[in-house]
């Protein structure tokens, strides 16, 4: 996943095979699922969800049964895992199927959740454990950034290659701060921020046009993004209070179609795109697998 723990599986984006994962956490989570297959002595498919810390892997929940995951990462590898596993619980072995190793896939694939927030007006469109998608869309390419794009597109997302793009971060998320406010003054982008964001910018160099928060009256935010100013918008928040304050930003987002970041990772995930603008082609899965 590119979201980190708090966001439902079913919301985050899914990446396979891994585009950020060490070896040696690799490594962990294979020998982890080794033993508890074997040890529940399980025959067919089990789900099991990690978590990752300092290169740490720790255990959330396995069940062993199949997930939603699954039709995705069937056409990710290439194989009819549901199948499979229907034709090993009626007796049939792995290796009479053909199964003996795992093969890497040596294309990357992306799912991308597809969220009903415009069909409801009242609700804040930010993510959270409960789970809010109502479908599923994967772009597949040689490169993540690639596939990343293609599942946005798929999604009904556009992302900008060029305007202005609004930050507004929470505290544990400042110390990448830099890192994506250099991305898109790279890219061209102009930089939008409330005061607080605006200071830590400005302590790192950057040129960035001051905006109120909706509460500190306007000219505000909103404003900008309802006269079409703001071509991308990066809010991530936490407790209550400022949850509540900042839900007008991201519902504008969503009902002017501005591509938008609720989390930090995604944020990183889209400049990464704008920072390597590709010209992709579109291949058949059969032409893949």
């Amino acid at each position: 996943h590119i979201e980190p723990c708090g966001i439902h599986s079913g919301d985050s984006y899914a990446v396979l095979p891994t585009f950020d994962l060490s070896d040696n956490v690799r490594k962990q989570m294979i020998d982890i699922t080794n033993k508890i297959a074997v040890a529940l002595e399980t025959v067919g498919l089990i789900n099991i969800q990690f978590a990752i810390k300092d290169e740490i892997v720790y255990v959330i929940e396995a069940n062993p049964r199949a997930s939603r995951t699954i039709p995705f990462v069937s056409k990710a590898v290439g194989s009819p895992l549901a199948k499979l596993a229907a034709q090993v619980m009626s007796g049939k072995s792995l290796k009479s199927l053909g199964i003996t190793k795992f093969k890497r896939p040596k294309f990357f694939s992306v799912k991308e959740a597809v969220l009903p927030f415009e069909k409801f007006q009242s609700v804040d469109p930010i993510l959270g454990p409960e789970m809010r998608s109502t479908g599923e869309v994967m772009g597949i390419a040689p490169t993540f950034i690639e596939a990343f794009e293609k599942a946005e597109l798929a999604a009904g997302v556009k992302i900008p290659k060029k305007g202005s793009a609004f930050l507004s971060v929470r505290n544990p998320d400042k110390i990448h701060l830099k890192e994506i406010a250099e991305s898109l003054t790279k890219s061209g982008f102009k930089l939008v921020a409330t005061r607080g964001t605006a200071r830590n910018l400005e302590k790192f160099g950057f040129k960035v046009k001051k905006i109120n928060k909706v509460l500190e009256g306007r000219p505000h935010i909103v404003d900008l993004m309802k006269n079409k100013e703001i071509n991308l918008v990066f809010n991530t928040t936490e407790g209550r209070e400022s949850i509540l304050d900042s839900a007008s930003i991201r519902r504008t987002a969503l009902d002017q179609r501005i591509c938008s970041s609720t989390t930090i990772d995604g944020a990183r995930a889209i400049c990464k795109v704008i920072e390597n603008q590709v010209d992709w082609k579109v291949k058949k899965l059969q032409d893949i697998h």
